[in-house]
């Protein structure tokens, strides 16, 4: 597999950074270093893009106690528990070779780390063969702590609907963080996107957008949307644990000035109470956020 296929190397070649393109690319391996092995061992979350049978994509929340992904060899990993049953991956995830695409993304590090590659069940849960690994800058990543001890209960029944409810719409326009899962020909990716609250613009029941910001140059997903418009978007309360899961489709906007804007056209939501067990703090914003102050 190629480091980019041709629709990231479109949006490249459209934003003027091929060249940046390839000196980032060069970071980008499928071997899980130590390093890598070490963060992953402690993190308390992974969020893992791909499509759904009838090939709606989707991003899908895992969690547990640190420990519950670790690396398994130079180019596996291995997830214990698995997700709900009732998740809109939880099918995919049952097959052999599904592609994937995860990000483990650590708010008390600011710290990122994405490996794409192919999915299989397991007696504990999964294991994922690498395709790509590579890590990411701190940009836009807000800062959270986890205090100790897990939230009470248990997820509740996943709620569905093809509208955005006025509570969901409240809830993303407040966003300061969400997933992105994105496919190409070839495989899956999973991404973060990040910002001060209101980043996230709701203009509908059925449509939001947010602003691309500057990044790493490399576009693999919005390269992937030059390719095939369909996404997946995870949306965390990060104090209740509740996740609302978005799939549509989704293109990209390029204005005069520079700029670039992604709009999202939903066709399901599932919204699940306490989907983590996790309840984090209040936000310390990224001081690369667009408006805000050092």
């Amino acid at each position: 597999m190629t480091t980019y296929h041709h629709g990231s190397r479109a949006v490249q070649d459209l934003v003027g950074v091929r060249e940046a393109a390839d000196h980032v690319g060069r970071s980008i391996g499928d071997g899980i270093r130590p390093v890598a092995a070490a963060f992953l061992g402690i993190q308390p979350m992974l969020v893992i893009g791909g499509a759904d049978p009838a090939g709606a994509v989707w991003a899908s929340l895992l969690t547990g106690e640190p420990g519950f992904v670790r690396a398994t060899g130079p180019h596996q990993i291995s997830i214990a528990g698995g997700l709900n049953r009732a998740d809109p991956l939880a099918q995919t995830l049952a097959g052999e070779g599904a592609p994937v695409g995860t990000i483990a993304l650590d708010p008390r590090t600011r710290r990122r780390m994405r490996l794409n590659g192919r999915a299989r069940p397991t007696p504990r849960g999964l294991a994922i063969e690498a395709d790509q690994v590579f890590s990411n800058c701190p940009k836009y990543i807000q800062k959270r702590e986890l205090p100790p001890g897990a939230l009470p209960g248990r997820p509740s029944a996943p709620r569905r609907g093809t509208k955005l409810t006025g509570d969901q719409r409240a809830f993303l326009a407040a966003a300061d963080t969400f997933f992105l899962a994105t496919v190409h020909a070839h495989g899956a990716d999973a991404s973060h996107r990040g910002g001060n609250p209101g980043f996230v613009q709701v203009a509908s029941s059925c449509e939001i957008a947010w602003r691309d910001y500057p990044g790493n140059s490399m576009f693999l997903s919005l390269g992937n949307l030059a390719t095939d418009p369909r996404a997946g978007l995870l949306f965390l309360d990060w104090r209740t644990g509740t996740t609302l899961q978005l799939t549509g489709t989704a293109r990209t906007e390029y204005g005069d000035d520079g700029s670039r804007t992604v709009r999202f056209t939903l066709a399901e939501a599932v919204e699940t109470l306490g989907a983590s067990p996790w309840s984090w703090t209040a936000p310390e914003y990224s001081p690369a956020n667009p408006g805000q102050e050092d």
